[in-house]
């Protein structure tokens, strides 16, 4: 038989020790986002046991995707937090499905998000698909919403900012618990200025800080742009030494992004991390383990 030190798994994870607690607090507090592709087997069999795992929801993959691999995810053992894509709605019955599946799952939170599909069905923003999500008995206790401290190339910044707070007082309103998961920011700065204005209007949701995992330095640039984060990207051109870094090393280190914005956490609400993977989740994992040994 084993001993009790050979037994225990690589990714167990120890107390919280080293400089920067509140940084390991929110490392512990993280969620790895899997996107359905071929690679997502190979992603999952990465995840350390029990993760909390976002996945992604698309115009190219379908809800549908999205939904086996929650499923997944539930069977093995991990926290799935499906995306429900607004725009690929096709009906209120899918909205009544949608529904009763995720209470059939056990699958207790969702992130809602408008979506990219050109050509929507009746449901334009996530607003208007979680007033109807709300009406049936579906099980959630947490729904998470989008935040984009770098704008968004759609849409407008006056209707960015109402359609957040709108959410937040719908989420009030329906008595569940809210938070919102930014968009890939590198640019501390930009975080904090974005991230206080919101607090000074009354955004009251938790923020998951949206940052790049241990990841190819080429993936992240090519996708980054892709996401409409230009400004943040121009930002680590303007950096000279985090570009460096960036350019000399074959991953990025999302380290001194949550070290630049450590003494901000507890005052402005960042209580945990979404960690865009891009499906190479062995590397993010490697690194999160890492941090939270240090």
């Amino acid at each position: 038989m084993r001993n009790d030190s050979a037994s225990l798994s690589r990714w167990e994870e120890p107390q919280p020790a080293g400089p920067n607690p509140d940084v390991q607090e929110l490392i512990r507090n993280s969620a790895f986002e899997i996107i359905p592709l071929n690679s997502a087997s190979g992603a999952i069999d990465a995840l350390p046991p029990k993760s909390r795992v976002s996945i992604t929801a698309s115009a190219a993959k379908g809800q549908a995707a999205t939904l086996e691999l929650a499923e997944e995810l539930v069977i093995r053992g991990h926290h799935a937090i499906p995306h429900f894509s607004a725009r690929l709605i096709r009906d209120r019955g899918q909205v009544k499905d949608l529904a009763a599946w995720a209470k059939y799952v056990g699958v207790t939170t969702a992130f809602v998000i408008g979506g990219d599909a050109t050509e929507p069905g009746p449901y334009h923003d996530a607003h208007t698909f979680m007033q109807d999500l709300f009406e049936h008995d579906h099980g959630l206790d947490t729904v998470g919403v989008a935040a984009y401290p770098d704008g968004h190339p759609l849409i407008g910044e006056d209707e960015r900012r109402h359609a957040l707070f709108a959410k937040q007082d719908l989420l009030a309103e329906a008595g569940l618990r809210g938070y919102c998961s930014t968009q890939m920011c590198f640019d501390p700065a930009q975080i904090i200025a974005w991230l206080k204005a919101e607090r000074g209007d009354g955004l009251t949701l938790p923020v998951h800080l949206g940052i790049p995992g241990a990841v190819e330095r080429a993936k992240l640039l090519t996708i980054g742009a892709r996401l409409g984060v230009g400004q943040s990207l121009r930002y680590l051109h303007k950096n000279r030494r985090s570009m460096a870094k960036l350019l000399g090393s074959s991953a990025h280190d999302p380290s001194e992004l949550l070290e630049a914005l450590s003494s901000q956490l507890t005052p402005l609400s960042i209580s945990g991390l979404h960690i865009f993977t891009f499906n190479q989740v062995e590397t993010t994992a490697t690194w999160r383990h890492a941090l939270l040994h240090s």
